[in-house]
């Protein structure tokens, strides 16, 4: 257990320091540590989160503290002097292009033009002929999100990391839609099933709805695409609990809906966003290259609206689809900034530009790749039979559980022994208990378990671990 907490210990000195917005001195930061790391490595990761910009020193002496930086996310706005106004802190590079677009969006909203759905966008994109992304740009991509592995099977590079993609893409994404929750809080729902105090529901339940979204793409990543099925899918466990109408979830609008914060107004006629939409979808899977592919579902989802709501997470959650499936590295939109990247948003919706958006989609897929390349140097080479037995691994747990069965490995093995050859069954046996051991709240959906059928075979889980 030590060794786990040292593992996380600066991502927990963070997000204590982000909880307190004046700003903590040492002395406050080893008391919420107690137990966990000495004041001399507390001062040691804060000098070096000090150095990477993480954290902002405040004062000096007896009167040091530490607060989160101020972002500054304007790279420098053009002004009657013609020069740019400088940033101190320069967060998300944007591109001459993609700075006239933020120029255009920071306009009060009453000096923007009142502007509906354009189908020209749309129609006149011809997969593999027109790009989004250059073909430099593409190439960068792949260099750096390309699997060192090899070919493998379609899911596999998402399977490696999956335990960090799923806080990393829930809290990412959610923080986009304004969710407070941070990153230690969505860790702990996560895994612990803790709902973190003071929050709002509706934020917890946004949170659980990505989990389930993120493990739905990755355990069906050979059977997903750009297809309604898919989508619809993915809109219904990413609304869950979240719609005024609960029948609206999983299906297209039938009615007209605004987009706050913009002049743009959004096609109104229920067929022909049933139309777009099916031609959004057809046009997405003729594409070949799977970042053109990602960007184009990201541009076109939250311009159409096909849904009541939840839009721009279908797309964001959409856009790892082909990565998943070509196991590249995914994208967890970690560390982008909100506002940057719903001005990209913007310049879609006002101005039919991409520019900006591709700016946070280049600079954002850099950090995600740094992220997981880091991580994924640590993580043991993954079990064979695992991979191969996967189905019947879920399928030997969820009887176990359903049954309301002792983990014992007899009872395993009376399971597992018609689903597996006779050669893997003592692996697969071993295997299945040690998931049973370490099944939670936080994990169950793995194995396609609901909440109650986990606590009412908990007790047989408490049974075993006192044999």
């Amino acid at each position: 257990m030590p060794k786990k907490l040292l593992e996380n210990l600066t991502e927990r000195i963070e997000s204590e320091i982000a909880r307190h917005p004046d700003g903590m001195g040492i002395d406050d930061l080893h008391a919420a540590l107690v137990g966990i790391a000495s004041r001399r490595t507390l001062q040691r990761r804060l000098s070096e989160l000090a150095g990477q910009k993480k954290i902002a020193p405040i004062g000096k002496g007896r009167g040091l503290r530490y607060r989160a930086p101020v972002i500054i996310e304007l790279q420098g706005s053009m002004h009657g002097s013609g020069k740019a106004e400088a940033s101190l802190d320069v967060y998300l590079p944007v591109s001459q292009a993609g700075q006239e677009v933020l120029d255009y969006v920071r306009q009060p909203i009453q000096g923007r033009k009142p502007v509906g759905y354009d189908r020209e966008l749309l129609e006149s994109y011809h997969p593999n002929e027109t790009r989004y992304l250059a073909q430099d740009i593409r190439d960068h991509l792949h260099n750096i999100g390309r699997s060192p592995d090899g070919a493998r099977p379609a899911g596999t590079y998402a399977r490696d990391i999956l335990g960090r993609l799923l806080i990393d893409l829930s809290w990412a994404s959610s923080k986009l839609e304004g969710n407070t929750y941070t990153r230690l809080d969505t860790q702990n729902l996560i895994e612990l099933g803790q709902v973190a105090e003071g929050k709002d529901r509706r934020e917890a339940q946004m949170i659980m709805n990505h989990k389930a979204a993120i493990e739905f793409l990755v355990e069906q990543a050979e059977d997903i695409g750009f297809n309604p099925f898919t989508f619809f899918n993915l809109h219904a466990l990413l609304s869950e609990n979240l719609l005024a109408d609960p029948s609206e979830s999983g299906r297209l609008r039938q009615r007209i809906v605004e987009v706050s914060g913009t002049v743009f107004h959004p096609l109104g006629i229920p067929q022909q966003v049933d139309h777009y939409f099916r031609m959004t979808l057809e046009k997405a899977a003729a594409i070949e290259d799977p970042f053109e592919q990602a960007f184009f579902v990201m541009v076109h989802i939250p311009y159409l609206q096909p849904f009541v709501d939840v839009n721009k997470r279908v797309s964001r959650l959409g856009a790892n689809i082909p990565l998943i499936q070509h196991n590249l590295c995914p994208l967890s939109f970690i560390d982008v900034p909100e506002r940057t990247y719903m001005e990209g948003t913007l310049g879609i919706y006002e101005l039919k530009r991409v520019d900006l958006l591709r700016d946070v989609f280049v600079w954002s897929y850099e950090r995600s790749c740094q992220r997981y390349m880091a991580i994924r140097e640590t993580i043991a080479e993954p079990d064979p039979v695992r991979q191969r037995y996967r189905e019947p691994l879920v399928s030997v747990v969820a009887e176990i559980v359903r049954a309301l069965q002792v983990p014992t490995p007899q009872a395993v093995r009376a399971v597992a022994g018609s689903l597996v050859p006779a050669e893997v069954l003592d692996h697969v046996v071993e295997l299945a208990l040690a998931d049973l051991h370490d099944l939670h709240e936080g994990n169950i959906t793995r194995y396609r378990l609901r909440l109650s059928e986990y606590r009412a075979w908990q007790p047989m889980q408490d049974s075993a671990e006192s044999l």
